[in-house]
């Protein structure tokens, strides 16, 4: 695998409170989004932050 077809295969995504869901990043791997989800959640705000993976074909 060369610098050109590195996946994020790892989505951080949010929902406000009117259910309207938005993808915040993609990231290499699984720790790396969760972190990135942690620190949103923490922030104390009314969202919702979860991780989900892509799968080959482009689809959670």
């Amino acid at each position: 695998m060369n610098d050109s077809t590195i996946t994020l295969p790892w989505l951080v995504i949010r929902q406000d409170d009117n259910g309207n869901r938005y993808r915040v990043g993609r990231y290499a791997t699984r720790a790396e989004a969760e972190k990135i989800a942690d620190s949103l959640d923490d922030r104390g705000h009314k969202q919702l932050y979860w991780v989900e993976r892509i799968g080959p074909n482009g689809t959670p």
